[in-house]
């Protein structure tokens, strides 16, 4: 009896001792991890201050364009991600690589960003924008523009057809890697069980299969209007509540590349929950795992 109850007592400190290493990884101290700058921008207020930010357009080329706000560069997921040497598709570049292509755009790690796209075209590619940045520690502020390129059309501003000329001159960008913005595919084999995780694919492709255990949750339902906004944060939790996701345990988003879900991620950010995960690999690395 004396053997079993020490033996229970050396369990709960393990259990403990592993979720507080969790919570370091997922939750690092914002005083030696600051979190990113997020925010909204309006199309007004972007109209009136650009040169400000340099704006990124996280639609498709072909949509960039096809017409795009004056000086904003094409930025879209689908430019700098490959299949990576394991076989997994959607995998971004490697962090030095990107930052190469960020300096040659005129960019460093505290210029201020505005990113936008339509939700739809672009997958949430300016979610998933904005959790790279923030993945890659950017030190600038970074703005999602409210309603995309819905809100500037409805508005009537000027946009702009087919290349520009470069004027930006070339940088240099310092990455500080965020680890607690995202999470590997080990770790989910191995820590599961201590995490709730989203699957935000369509429900055609939740059928196909799954992560033992994720809830489902369609990207699509964390946009909201024909501006396709962000859903507000009282909507975000409302939703989250609905499909049981415990939202004072670490929220870990995924889809098929981690686009969809850089999306989620982003909602969930500007809400001012808790910090949430996006699983950058997504089903695509799920897929190729070992010890399947």
């Amino acid at each position: 009896m004396i053997a079993m109850t020490r033996w229970n007592t050396v369990l709960v400190r393990n259990t403990l001792a592993l979720f507080l290493l969790l919570a370091a990884i997922f939750f690092a101290s914002p005083s030696v991890a600051p979190a990113a700058d997020l925010g909204v921008i309006e199309a007004g207020a972007l109209r009136s201050t650009p040169t400000k930010w340099v704006i990124l357009d996280a639609r498709p080329k072909s949509a960039w364009e096809a017409g795009h706000i004056p000086g904003a560069l094409s930025f879209s997921w689908d430019n700098y991600t490959r299949t990576d040497e394991k076989g997994v598709q959607f995998s971004s570049f490697p962090p030095q690589e990107l930052a190469r292509i960020l300096a040659g755009l005129g960019i460093d790690e505290k210029t201020p960003l505005v990113i936008y796209g339509d939700a739809d075209k672009s997958w949430g590619g300016e979610g998933y924008d904005i959790w790279l940045f923030s993945w890659l520690g950017h030190k600038g502020p970074i703005r999602l523009l409210g309603g995309g390129i819905q809100a500037w059309n409805s508005l009537n501003l000027p946009l702009v057809k087919g290349e520009e000329k470069a004027t930006a001159a070339k940088a240099r960008y310092l990455v500080d890697l965020k680890p607690r913005y995202l999470i590997s595919t080990e770790d989910i084999q191995q820590h599961r069980g201590t995490f709730t995780l989203v699957d935000v694919r369509s429900t055609l492709e939740w059928l196909k299969g799954r992560i033992p255990g994720a809830v489902h949750i369609p990207w699509d339902d964390f946009y909201t209007g024909k501006e396709r906004r962000p859903l507000p944060a009282a909507e975000l939790k409302k939703l989250l509540t609905k499909h049981g996701v415990d939202t004072s345990r670490p929220v870990v988003y995924y889809c098929t590349g981690g686009v969809r879900s850089g999306y989620a991620w982003m909602a969930h950010q500007l809400s001012g929950l808790s910090e949430a995960i996006n699983y950058k690999g997504s089903w695509a690395a799920w897929e190729k795992r070992s010890g399947r």
